[in-house]
């Protein structure tokens, strides 16, 4: 019987990709590349944290048997972005993907942030991605370089905008837009953007950041989750790669949520209603029926 948190695609299903992850260095950009890997794909990581990179390349390496490249890159300049694609190129020869996983957040009223608090959200999502993906559109283009994907990695908050991560509520709502923005002006030129919006998949230092202590247990994600439990990091890997990968060749300027049916909970009117006993029901359906 398949389970959900297996892999999906045949083996080799991503050879002849280069990709390049940024913020490959742990958590899901970590899941993405061994997933990657285990296609068939080449992969360059990036992230500002050389020592982690390499550390996680090498033990990467040892698992697949795939390549997989560190670099060094701050995606919040675009001449470190440059130089990066520069040393992918020399190494794996081409590029032909990119996974915009590079991120930060801040759960703050926003009242509390200072301006460099904010800036430095914006910075690394929206400018970041921004510099990344015209790196790349770029050197495509002139290169000629085709069939090549952009997958970005946004929220559902991009759509809604959120209370308390503005800063990154403003920021994903700029690189969905520009997913969406590329998918039909770059398609001409062999491009398809697209990106994920996953719900919960919590990774320890990223929550243990967002959500210190005992703020874990008060706000714990599974509760509002209609299928009442967080993502695997193999589900949200399944669905990248396929997106990377020719098998969805026909999919351009699209946004998959992958989150349990969690935005649509909190949006429903009568949603929480889920929360009445069937007592309660009964109780509540005699009183509609002496009416």
């Amino acid at each position: 019987m398949i389970k959900y948190n297996e892999p999906m695609l045949k083996d080799g299903a991503l050879k002849g990709k280069n990709i390049i992850v940024t913020g490959g260095g742990s958590g899901l950009g970590k899941t993405m590349t061994r997933y990657f890997l285990q296609l068939g794909a080449k992969v360059v990581i990036t992230s500002r944290n050389l020592e982690k990179l390499q550390h996680t390349a090498q033990e990467l390496a040892t698992e697949t048997g795939g390549e997989v490249l560190a670099l060094r890159c701050d995606v919040r300049h675009y001449e470190e972005v440059e130089q990066m694609l520069q040393q992918a190129v020399v190494e794996f020869g081409q590029i032909n993907g990119l996974v915009n996983n590079a991120a930060g957040n801040f759960i703050s009223p926003t009242e509390r942030l200072s301006a460099n608090a904010f800036d430095t959200i914006i910075d690394i999502v929206l400018k970041g991605s921004k510099n990344a993906t015209l790196a790349l559109g770029k050197y495509w283009i002139k290169e000629n370089i085709n069939p090549s994907t952009i997958l970005n990695i946004v929220t559902t908050y991009a759509w809604t905008g959120s209370a308390f991560v503005v800063p990154s509520a403003t920021a994903k709502a700029g690189v969905l837009a520009m997913t969406r923005s590329l998918a039909v002006e770059w398609a001409k030129y062999g491009i398809r953007s697209n990106a994920i919006a996953p719900g919960p998949f919590p990774t320890k230092g990223a929550w243990d950041r967002l959500l210190p202590g005992d703020l874990k247990e008060k706000f714990n994600p599974a509760k509002k989750i209609p299928l009442k439990r967080v993502g695997e990091h193999q589900e949200l890997a399944n669905l990248a790669a396929y997106l990377m990968s020719e098998y969805s060749a026909y999919i351009n300027g699209e946004v998959i949520t992958i989150d349990g049916g969690e935005w649509l909970y909190g949006a429903g009117e009568f949603n929480q209603l889920d929360k009445i006993t069937p007592e309660m029901w009964d109780m509540l359906a005699q009183m509609t029926k002496k009416r």
